[in-house]
């Protein structure tokens, strides 16, 4: 999973093997942390709202699974705040 925070959104790429891990149920997590702090972004299959708190940001994409798995579909967005762009990353390592 990779993260890039811009002003106002957060843009997070996945590939084939984290879209079908959240299509059976796995939660997934990237975290950077440090002495009195960190942060980190969840992506939750079960969750159906983006919540966070002290760095932290749990993302629900239980609502927007679906849409994201289908081929013809390159991303969703996941209205916040913040707002979040969820895309498919698919590399040839895994095709």
């Amino acid at each position: 999973m990779k993260v890039r925070f811009t002003d106002g959104r957060i843009r997070v790429r996945i590939d084939d093997l984290e879209l079908a891990a959240l299509q059976d149920g796995t939660v997934l997590r990237v975290q950077v942390p440090w002495d009195g702090g960190g942060w980190s972004v969840t992506l939750d299959p079960e969750l159906g709202a983006t919540v966070g708190e002290h760095g932290r940001l749990r993302v629900g994409v239980r609502d927007v699974l679906e849409a994201l798995g289908a081929p013809e579909r390159e991303g969703v967005t996941v209205p916040g705040p913040p707002k979040v762009s969820l895309e498919k990353d698919y590399g040839p390592q895994h095709l």
